[in-house]
């Protein structure tokens, strides 16, 4: 009689949860379950209820993390943690981040406004809840106010992707340099089974601004599974059951530096001098006693921008889209709630993101590539104005960006799949659908460089593509600049009298081309790569260089190949000194270390040497190297019945400095392997850690 109640008592709790669906176990409670890897899947049946979850979710995994974050963005971080954030809080102010995000905040709807308010509230009731979670350093920051999260977006997105602080200052044509991503949109007719598929992969340093938090949010008609930058209070990458999508870096220009002419107490300006205006701004600075010293900071402007450096009689003033682009937030909740192409196209066309590429892919089999975000509509010139551009004359400065319709983007390639690699828009899938010459020549550059060809390439060789083989592409580590030349080197080293270039060309010659754990000759390669130059951007090296109309294929072989020969010698002797072995395993050498671990590393920094599988390092003792960057937020999709995804973070879903979560998906990135994203309740339940539940009447 007993387990007869029991099997009626189980029966009849599935039965409500039928019957509420993704408004919790019940309409009367909002809950945050918590799975084995620190994933919050979140439950309720209002949006504000949902938010302020949100908000208390990533506090719970990264306090003291956000709470910097929104310091630095607020231009108060001088103030809380000393003078080390001086040049933070003047980039902050020079660009009137603050008061663009008050002006902001009064623009949205009141719907929005309360999700705001409501996400805050959630961090703020956290650290009121929790206060030994917080750092003392970070207690001051608190409370966090709605045009937080606008300073912080504006301050990551706008004033460090579209543009950033240190390279405007040294070298404009090197922006967004050092970040990138990959995504592939698979169609039916490339597809396997018919169904679909997208790769999610954002390539960015494992830490501050740019950290990932996965999350599920379920909400009436809204359930999406992704991941946001942390801080924000909106899913900037994912999928729900009908459709999906990533970013990667564009290669657009959305800021020009303009030169200025000097002149009295202003600079150049056609016939005529126009004044700067002026703005002081009080920074409070915390000295090491605890007292604040006040520094006052002159900001001049221009009819281009504020100006970022003065040199002799120049003056530079920084122009950046996305100012009059208040709505981002509006813009990807619609995205989430989309469930189809025309739903999504409506909801990103609005183009309130002004940066990023999107890959999209949904079940009914619809792809699309957008070389996305804003691209000034400028009175002339080419790529070049990434540059320096003239400030003395009204014929160089734009007010307006080019609309959705305007810009690049393929929908249903013929092809039947797209890429990108942060490789400029024509190259997204051969043969090529894009003609840069239907668009101005500033719109983007030309160039396909090695990582984005072995993207292309092992999409473009494969007639019908798996869910399996899919994972295996997303984690692939071949370098395809050795498929160009290491035929070439292998070949002149073997014909050498010199022992050593013999042992160097046995090596490269047992080498699986690979940067895998365990793959051996990876290092000596890299090595070689390193001092020899090989760039796309250096076809000059090249026996054939890059070539538009086989732009897949081409640069490929040596040109001076006893260059090549004494530079592989050079780095043998350099290889066996540090590691004792020429075929030293790349995982004894690149690790990943972190709180516990210190495992075997794959991937390597995608260009030059061709890797899809993206690794940044930075070096340690005894002549290692720790990842830093690289393969951040994780996953692979199918659009099946029921859906397929795999994901992971490298790093943990949580920087908290006791949290279990900090490096326990470290295994899977060593091992190239990703775990499979719990959806169900009954899934999530299954691998059930924690519970955090609210608004219980």
């Amino acid at each position: 009689m007993k387990i007869k109640t029991n099997i009626f008592t189980q029966l009849l709790i599935l039965s409500i949860l039928f019957i509420y669906g993704c408004d919790a176990s019940s309409k009367n409670k909002t809950e945050i379950l918590w799975d084995k890897f620190g994933v919050p899947h979140i439950y309720a049946h209002k949006y504000d209820q949902l938010f302020y979850s949100f908000g208390w979710a990533q506090m719970k995994n990264h306090a003291n993390l956000m709470l910097r974050l929104f310091a630095q963005s607020r231009g108060r971080a001088s103030e809380y943690y000393g003078d080390q954030y001086i040049d933070s809080d003047k980039w902050v102010y020079t660009h009137n981040i603050p008061q663009r995000a008050k002006e902001w905040l009064d623009l949205q709807k009141p719907s929005f406004k309360l999700y705001f308010e409501s996400f805050v509230n959630g961090i703020n009731d956290y650290a009121k809840n929790y206060p030994n979670d917080i750092d003392i350093e970070n207690q001051a920051v608190l409370p966090i106010k709605s045009e937080d999260l606008l300073t912080h977006y504006q301050r990551v997105i706008m004033y460090h992707f579209v543009t950033n602080p240190r390279e405007v200052q040294f070298d404009p044509k090197s922006i967004n340099s050092n970040k990138g991503s990959n995504a592939w949109a698979i169609g039916p007719s490339k597809s396997a089974s018919g169904n679909a598929m997208l790769i999610i992969n954002p390539h960015l340093s494992w830490g501050d601004m740019f950290t990932w938090f996965e999350v599920q949010l379920n909400c009436q008609s809204l359930n999406i599974y992704g991941a946001t930058l942390v801080g924000s209070p909106f899913i900037g990458i994912g999928f729900n059951d009908n459709i999906g999508w990533a970013h990667t870096n564009n290669v657009h220009d959305g800021q020009d530096l303009y030169e200025l002419i000097l002149s009295g107490q202003g600079y150049k300006w056609g016939d005529n001098v126009e004044p700067f205006n002026k703005r002081i701004v009080q920074i409070k600075v915390r000295q090491e006693n605890g007292d604040l010293k006040i520094e006052e900071f002159l900001i001049k402007e221009s009819i281009h921008g504020p100006i970022v450096r003065e040199d002799g009689n120049r003056a530079y003033a920084l122009r950046v889209v996305g100012q009059d682009q208040p709505f981002v937030f509006e813009q990807y909740f619609d995205m989430a709630l989309s469930k189809n192409f025309d739903q999504f196209e409506k909801a990103i066309s609005r183009l309130q993101n002004p940066f990023f590429t999107t890959m999209y892919a949904d079940r009914d089999g619809r792809i699309m590539h957008l070389f996305g975000g804003r691209t000034p509509v400028r009175p002339k010139g080419d790529w070049d104005w990434l540059g320096i551009v003239p400030g003395d004359t009204p014929a160089t400065l734009w007010n307006n960006t080019h609309s959705y319709d305007e810009l690049p983007k393929v929908i249903d390639a013929k092809s039947g799949w797209l890429q990108n690699a942060n490789d400029p828009p024509w190259t997204t899938t051969i043969p090529v659908e894009l003609s840069r010459h239907d668009y101005p020549s500033y719109m983007s550059r030309n160039f396909m460089h090695f990582r984005a060809q072995r993207s292309a390439r092992m999409a473009f060789e494969d007639k019908k593509i798996t869910f399996d083989e899919l994972l295996s592409y997303k984690m692939d580590t071949r370098m395809e600049l050795a498929d160009r030349l290491l035929d070439d080197l292998i070949l002149a080293a073997k014909e050498s009298d010199d022992i050593s270039l013999n042992e160097a060309s046995s090596v490269l010659q047992n080498w699986d081309r690979c940067a895998n754990n365990n793959s051996k000759g990876a290092v000596l390669f890299k090595e070689w790569v390193d001092i020899s130059g090989f760039k796309i951007d250096k076809s000059e090296l090249f026996k054939i260089p890059w070539n538009e109309a086989n732009p897949m294929n081409t640069p490929t072989g040596i040109k001076n190949i006893d260059m090549a020969l004494k530079n592989l010698k050079s780095v043998s002797l350099k290889v066996i000194k540090n590691y004792g072995s020429l075929d030293v395993a790349w995982g004894d050498v690149y690790r990943i270390i972190g709180q516990d671990i210190n495992l075997p590393s794959n991937g390597a920094p995608g260009d030059p040497y061709g890797i899809f599988r993206v690794t940044a390092y930075k070096p340690i003792k005894d002549n290692r190297y720790a990842a830093i960057g690289g393969d951040s937020f994780q996953a692979i999709v199918e659009f099946s019945n029921p859906l397929k995804a795999l994901v992971s973070v490298g790093y943990g879903n949580a920087s908290q400095k006791n949290s279990i979560h900090r490096s326990d998906q470290a295994e899977f990135y060593s091992q190239k392997k990703l775990r499979p994203a719990w959806r169900t309740r009954d899934e999530i339940e299954q691998n059930l850690i924690d519970k955090d539940t609210f608004f219980k009447d």
